[in-house]
């Protein structure tokens, strides 16, 4: 801010005091160039008129629209208040204010106590009247909206183009470039070390923070890492090479209020060229953010990888997980309860079930072991899971069907495309009336594929099934086994009541993403 000290001088001067107030709406060169001529303009101005000047405000790059911001106007205000001037000089309306009842509001106020307000340039005062001064204010104000107009619409205009943002990790931005990133190999790395850690090796993101703290590195502000910045990685689409711009909008330009747009009204332009992360990658973090947000909201317990069965065990009672205790007596012994009974008694869960850690990972071993030496039945199993997962809602319905359907379906999305191409109807019409049509579309087409069992989707599972039997034979080789190896081929352990341990494999949640390729 340019602020000048307010000088307190006594009336012996015989000079009527006057104070000065300028603003520029940005700190760029040329407008503060403008500032600066302002400032001297009201120098040799008081001094022309034999003016003792006692203060000059001076706000840098804060907007006319609103007051709440300007710290020099409201400072301004207050020594009026403290009877340091008598008079404010402002070089034209549009400087004191850009909406009107900010305007009016702070020239009654100044009336009231006794201080006139001058426009140099209208040689106007506030004890002419309000109505013509109104009407200049108002003038001001139209002219900020038009402004903030050509603003918007310059933005859109950036926005379809794929403008990138000006500071963002793993890239750099040549100074005066608007579309165009270069990826930055060191940050690139770390960032990929990001994924990785919350993918695969199931480290929340207070937990990735830390470790990247503790090797000194900073961010792209030069900041320590915090859960929050790790968290705007994980859910960044730019890593994907997706620029998406649009998220948000001005609602009012005099208050500043933004709204969030729908995802309908968001610009995004594909720029494969800035691909750090694959979408296989970026699509599980997206899941599993989700899925620890949900439990957290239901649970209010974070996600833990501390202990190899962290969290990864669950009651089938009363749906909280398991607890580790540890006693040694003679020997050590490391066993598993229910969280949800230990904390709130018998009477909150029956499930009195304790597990030996040892045993159970044993018995995992075992289970996975089996797995890996009959892989072609593991596939035959990964493909049947699939089909019953996914197989079209009526039992019934054949093949013909499915056909005669999507043909029906095409024909009436060719006709409101022919209807729009004729301009019969508008492109906001055509996106309503086709939305429901390429929903259906897309839901026979998978019903189709999976009656046929292409051999695309085959074949995706076929590499799935592949590279889950990889990560078995890591779990199996370790000599000791953390909860990130077996988050990579254990969805879930769940506890009953009776004591039975059922095993949830990673395999089977892992198909949700083949079928949303399918659609």
């Amino acid at each position: 801010m340019g602020r000048e000290k307010v000088k307190v001088t006594s009336s012996n001067t015989g000079k009527k005091r006057v104070a000065a107030y300028c603003r520029v709406s940005t700190e760029k060169e040329d407008q503060l160039m403008s500032l600066q001529a302002q400032k001297e303009f009201f120098e040799e101005y008081a001094a022309k008129n034999s003016f003792e000047l006692v203060a000059l405000y001076a706000d840098e790059g804060i907007s006319g629209t609103k007051l709440k911001n300007r710290r020099e106007f409201n400072r301004m205000m207050g020594d009026a208040q403290r009877g340091y001037f008598e008079c404010v000089y402002v070089k034209d309306v549009s400087r004191l204010a850009r909406n009107v009842v900010d305007f009016l509001q702070s020239i009654r106020m100044l009336k009231s106590l006794n201080i006139d307000c001058r426009f140099v340039t209208a040689n106007m005062s506030s004890n002419d009247g309000e109505l013509t001064l109104t009407i200049l204010a108002a003038v001001a104000q139209e002219e900020s909206a038009n402004l903030s107009k050509r603003v918007k619409f310059g933005k859109k205009r950036n926005a379809q183009k794929g403008r990138v943002p000006n500071l963002v990790y793993g890239y750099n931005k040549a100074i005066g470039e608007y579309f165009n990133l270069t990826i930055n190999e060191v940050e690139a790395k770390v960032v990929k070390r990001i994924f990785n850690y919350y993918v695969y090796q199931g480290h929340g993101a207070n937990k990735i923070a830390q470790l990247l703290n503790k090797e000194g590195l900073l961010t792209k502000r030069r900041c320590r890492w915090s859960q929050q910045a790790i968290s705007t990685i994980l859910t960044n689409p730019l890593y994907i090479g997706k620029v998406i711009n649009g998220k948000e909008s001005v609602k009012d330009f005099l208050t500043g209020e933004r709204v969030k747009n729908h995802p309908s009204e968001h610009f995004i332009v594909d720029k494969p060229e800035l691909t750090i992360v694959d979408d296989e990658v970026f699509s599980k973090a997206q899941a599993l953010l989700a899925e620890r947000t949900e439990n957290f909201r239901l649970t209010k317990k974070r996600q833990s990888n501390k202990y190899c069965f962290s969290t990864l065990i669950q009651c089938g009672d009363c749906g909280y997980s398991f607890r580790r205790t540890y006693r040694k007596y003679i020997k050590e012994y490391i066993r598993w309860c229910c969280s949800g009974r230990n904390a709130n008694g018998v009477d909150f869960c029956s499930n009195h079930t304790i597990i030996d850690e040892q045993e159970l990972l044993e018995a995992i071993k075992s289970y996975l072991g089996s797995l890996v030496s009959s892989q072609d039945k593991l596939l035959k199993q990964t493909i049947a899971e699939f089909r019953k997962q996914y197989k079209p809602e009526e039992h019934e319905i054949s093949e013909t069907f499915i056909l005669v359907e999507l043909a029906r379906l095409k024909k009436a999305k060719s006709k409101q495309t022919e209807m729009f191409e004729v301009d019969a109807i508008t492109i906001e019409e055509l996106k309503e009336r086709t939305a429901e049509l390429n929903a259906s579309i897309a839901k026979y087409e998978n019903e189709l594929s999976t009656i046929r069992g292409s051999t695309s989707v085959l074949s995706q599972i076929d590499e799935l099934v592949r590279k889950y039997c990889g990560s078995i034979q890591a779990v199996l080789a370790a000599n000791i086994i953390d909860n990130a190896m077996l988050r990579k081929v254990i969805e879930k352990i769940v506890v009953t009541v009776e004591g039975e341990v059922q095993v949830y494999l990673k395999l089977f949640s892992d198909l949700e993403m083949i079928h949303a390729v399918a659609i």
